[in-house]
């Protein structure tokens, strides 16, 4: 007795793939990237630079600038000011740019979403 080959049903749509494939994500993406990748350049620069210039110009970190205090401490205590200053600029830009394009990808998809279980 032969048995009858099943058709595959389809598969149902992806509605993560669908948002990954729009063209806001993709902006979406893209200003993300355009903004903290050459942040995250700059500020490893200058982590490395604090570091090398640490081990290597003990003379030039050393030299007092007011008091007990050297160009080392002061270099050590803009690292901890460029880290906060960063994260304010990546909060600003992110409360500015990015949800404004995230909440408008989010009610596209959500409005396409009910479209589609209504359609079912």
């Amino acid at each position: 007795m032969d048995i009858p080959e099943r058709l595959p049903e389809a598969a149902p749509p992806n509605p993560y793939k669908a948002i990954e494939d729009s063209s806001e994500f993709k902006e979406l993406r893209r200003s993300h990237r355009r903004f903290v990748f050459p942040l995250t350049v700059f500020f490893l620069l200058w982590y490395f630079a604090f570091v090398i210039l640490g081990a290597y110009a003990h003379d030039f970190m050393a030299a007092k600038v007011w008091g007990n205090i050297n160009v080392g401490m002061v270099f050590g205590l803009l690292q901890f000011v460029t880290t906060f200053v960063i994260t304010a600029l990546y909060v600003r830009y992110a409360n500015n740019t990015m949800d404004p394009m995230t909440e408008k990808l989010r009610t596209r998809f959500a409005a396409d979403a009910q479209e589609s279980e209504v359609a079912r």
